[in-house]
């Protein structure tokens, strides 16, 4: 009997140490409560901290506000496009947040582009409070039709 209470307790104290912010163990009904909670999926803390994040890391290519350069669906020289906007005028509220997540960790070479992988330098936390920081940039109908998405991607 003591095995089994101990084993529970240790388990509800497992539970209780996990990172709730982290969009990667929400299911739909998580992302509901934040939703009528904050109005987003993350929370201020999270956009704050992945500013920070962005400012060090992705400014350089995609703007200080996510803005990008205003010629981003003109190829270069090199046949590249140059980097996205991330601030809702683009096509990044088309992906999941799995999507999204993907590409900061593992890079755009998977969809022919040149962004640098981050998993070696980002943890997944990291890359979550990032989305979260262009996220923040979103009109909210932006927003709305992302998270319509999302949504749909987790059924």
């Amino acid at each position: 009997m003591l095995k089994y209470l101990s084993v529970t307790i240790l388990c509800l104290a497992l539970v209780s140490c996990s990172n709730k912010d982290d969009p990667s163990l929400f299911n739909i009904v998580d992302i509901d409560k934040k939703q009528a909670m904050t109005g987003r999926w993350y929370s201020q803390q999270q956009a704050d901290s992945g500013s920070v994040i962005f400012s060090n890391h992705c400014a350089v290519c995609h703007g200080q506000n996510a803005q990008a350069t205003g010629n981003w669906k003109t190829p270069r020289t090199d046949g590249q496009y140059p980097p996205p906007p991330l601030d809702g005028s683009a096509h990044a509220w088309h992906h999941p947040l799995s999507v999204l997540s993907q590409i900061i960790l593992e890079g755009g070479s998977a969809y022919d582009g040149q962004m640098p992988a981050w998993k070696d330098t980002l943890s997944e936390t990291e890359v979550y409070a990032v989305i979260a920081s262009f996220q923040e940039y979103w009109p909210d109908d932006t927003y709305e039709s992302w998270l319509t998405m999302e949504k749909q991607s987790r059924q």
